[in-house]
């Protein structure tokens, strides 16, 4: 499962410090006010200045960077602190104030540092994929990777998916697969839903056993599968970091997709289709022995109601709905 360039940032990192170039990370572990970054953003720093994403998106990068480097020479951690006024928040992409707190840590050697081994076995996680948390308690620079079931703290954190400091002095750096998107049905608006979802950071496959309409010059470069949608969701087993979207219209292939996603783990299902569609898919699903509970699950018509029209904008309804079912 491939990640977008912009969160490669732990594998960034890594790989300048094994080429010999040196390296160091910036997290966002608390934020105070207007902040444009959120808790558990990254920048990584290489020894010549590189830079890999971002922790403010303003100038506090110039200074980020700068103690990033002094880490790397003196191998020392350190948390740094900027607070804003609104007058000069602008310029330091702090739109309306605020104050925001960075750990900037030099990877490699050294006891204040983040170890090879450490950063190796977070990019390992990250690749396989499975979730992980690194716990740094930075009075002492304790540091120790955290597994699900191992922690209630670090179970509530990769439940929410927000890294944040506790209020026993620990952060906790939440290391979660990507989200899933499932698209069955290659239709207009997979093509612009697809893509608005790998911009939010996404994992997309699109399902259709019918070749005219999943093919690769429709929609180059995305995983394309041509199993029955029910077989393909059954392999794909959607879990809770997985929203599942049916777009086809034909209930030959929605309703075996929607049939297998309701018994998934997946917190997101939407189909698409007018009311009395729905109406007739809520009697066959009843029928089945689907109860009220789970049929409740089901978003129908798809995506938030603002008087969408095009395929494009369809998209932009739904991809809004599933970010409202995530977030809230």
């Amino acid at each position: 499962m491939t990640r977008a360039a912009h969160d490669s940032i732990p594998e960034a990192a890594l790989a300048w410090h094994l080429q010999g170039r040196g390296a160091a990370l910036a997290t966002v572990v608390e934020t105070w006010g207007s902040a444009p970054r959120q808790t558990g953003s990254q920048l990584a720093i290489s020894g010549t200045g590189e830079m890999v994403g971002s922790v403010s998106g303003g100038c506090v990068e110039g200074a980020v960077v700068t103690e990033a480097l002094e880490a790397l020479s003196d191998r020392k951690s350190r948390l740094l602190t900027f607070g804003v006024s609104d007058e000069t928040a602008f310029a330091a992409g702090l739109a309306c104030g605020g104050t925001i707190r960075i750990l900037v840590e030099p990877v490699g050697e050294g006891v204040e540092a983040l170890s090879e081994a450490m950063l190796t076995e977070i990019v390992a996680a990250r690749a396989a994929p499975r979730p992980l948390a690194l716990v740094t308690r930075p009075e002492g620079w304790f540091r120790q990777i955290v597994g699900p079931g191992a922690d209630p703290a670090v179970d509530a954190r990769l439940r929410s998916d927000r890294s944040g400091m506790e209020e026993d002095g620990r952060f906790i750096a939440v290391h979660n697969p990507p989200l899933r998107l499932i698209v069955v049905g290659a239709v207009h608006i997979a093509q612009s839903l697809l893509m608005i979802a790998r911009t939010c950071g996404y994992a997309c496959t699109l399902i259709d056993p019918r070749a005219a309409f999943g093919s690769a010059a429709r929609f180059p470069g995305e995983a394309i599968l041509d199993d029955w949608p029910d077989e393909a969701i059954a392999t794909l087993a959607p879990d809770a970091r997985t929203a599942v979207v049916t777009l086809t219209h034909d209930p030959k292939l929605d309703d075996p997709a929607i049939r297998q996603a309701l018994r998934s783990g997946a917190f997101y299902l939407g189909c698409l289709g007018s009311k009395r569609t729905h109406a007739k898919r809520v009697e066959r699903l009843t029928a089945e022995g689907f109860t009220a509970e789970d049929i409740a699950r089901l978003n129908a018509p798809v995506g938030l109601d603002f008087g969408a029209k095009t395929p494009a904008e369809i998209a932009v309804s739904i991809m809004a709905q599933i970010t409202q079912t995530l977030r809230q």
